[in-house]
């Protein structure tokens, strides 16, 4: 993925939200109008980059300006939503107790409070050998799908 480098964090929130995106919305997209939120779940963040950089100033080297840019989950988070046009705030949490209750909570904080119409709930978390487990569902309308 472009700007995105070293781990494959950034291009598996891409690839679920996506899928998640087409299933609801087919190749037309988000309606116009609808304002939809992105609230992005994980513990952990990007674990390999996070790595990748710490062992670079440990090691005396230089760490690339991209690693600055994809360091802050909300880079991803806003690339989905500049790549569909999504209209609603874009939040990251990193969750204190059930990732997905929390991210829940925020989700249907942002639609009662009237700042979003629907959320893309992302949940993702990078496991230490830097393999990436992630879900997207789309909330709105009233329904949890």
């Amino acid at each position: 993925m472009p700007g995105f480098v070293h781990s494959d964090f950034a291009p598996v929130v891409v690839a679920v939200a996506e899928r998640c995106l087409r299933r609801g919305y087919g190749s037309g997209g988000v309606p116009a109008g609808v304002r939809t939120a992105v609230v992005l779940v994980s513990a952990s963040g990007d674990l390999a980059s996070a790595e990748h950089v710490r062992a670079s100033v440990a090691a005396g080297g230089r760490v690339g300006p991209l690693f600055f840019f994809q360091s802050v989950p909300n880079s991803v988070a806003g690339h989905v939503a500049a790549r569909w046009g999504l209209l609603g705030p874009v939040v990251c949490l990193s969750p204190t107790g059930d990732p997905y209750a929390d991210g829940l909570a925020e989700a249907d904080l942002l639609r009662h409070d009237g700042d979003a119409d629907e959320v893309l709930l992302i949940l993702i978390e990078q496991a230490p050998d830097a393999s990436c487990a992630a879900v997207a569902v789309l909330l709105g309308g009233g329904a949890r799908q």
